[in-house]
């Protein structure tokens, strides 16, 4: 089964309805500059409510610090999501700092441009995913990391992504919505889906009708390549 996230959860009636629709993880984005930001105390409110066993990703935006260790502990996560939009030579040491956390499932977040344009194969290397759990493929950039609501260019991808399959999770992220997903499941044939501004009302604010339809158009296109 395809793995659904759903991301920039702000309160615990979207949180449910993402619960009660089928997702398998859901997402609190610490990044102050988000529309979907929400305070590290009020994420705890929401995530004790949730069941145990349901993952909740921590969203975090380049520099990892003790801070974002703190928020894990702080609200009880069960993994992050680290989201990492330029291609420095600080990226090594961001990642490490990232596998640091004990005890979470780790995933690195990259815009899809790092492997499209050629350079990220040499210079971010397999080799240094070492430690990482999964990696989420979206359409970011350093001004706006995620939630942008374009999606990136599938097919030009999909050689990179079936290279990168064998060596670990690919979660395909950035303008997903419940009308096109079932293609980008199709062309890159992901371990994971990560949708947030596609199943929104307004930024922050979830549509039901559109959570339990991205949801459902998921498990329909399984059925259909099954």
């Amino acid at each position: 089964m395809t793995w659904i996230k759903i991301c920039g959860i702000t309160n615990f009636e979207d949180a449910q309805l993402a619960l009660d629709a089928g997702a398998d993880a859901l997402g609190f984005v610490f990044y102050e500059k988000s529309p979907r930001y929400i305070a590290p105390e009020r994420a705890a409110e929401i995530a004790e409510k949730l069941p145990v066993n349901l993952e909740k990703f921590g969203v975090f935006v380049d520099h990892a610090s003790q801070q974002m260790n703190e928020t894990v502990h702080n609200v009880g996560l069960t993994a992050v999501q680290f989201h990492i939009t330029s291609q420095d030579e600080s990226l090594g040491q961001q990642k490490n700092a990232v596998v640091a956390c004990n005890g979470r499932k780790k995933y690195l977040a990259l815009p899809a441009t790092f492997f499209l344009n050629g350079g990220a194969h040499d210079y971010f290397g397999l080799q240094s995913l070492n430690g990482v759990d999964g990696l989420f493929l979206d359409s970011g950039t350093a001004e706006v990391p995620g939630g942008t609501g374009k999606a990136f260019g599938w097919a030009e991808a999909a050689p990179v992504v079936e290279g990168l399959r064998g060596s670990t999770k690919i979660v395909v992220a950035g303008g997903l919505t419940p009308g096109n997903v079932a293609d980008a499941i199709r062309i890159l044939k992901p371990w994971g889906v990560d949708v947030s501004s596609g199943v929104e009302a307004r930024p922050g604010k979830k549509d039901p009708e559109r959570v339990r339809a991205f949801i459902a158009a998921v498990r329909q296109t399984e059925k259909s390549n099954s």
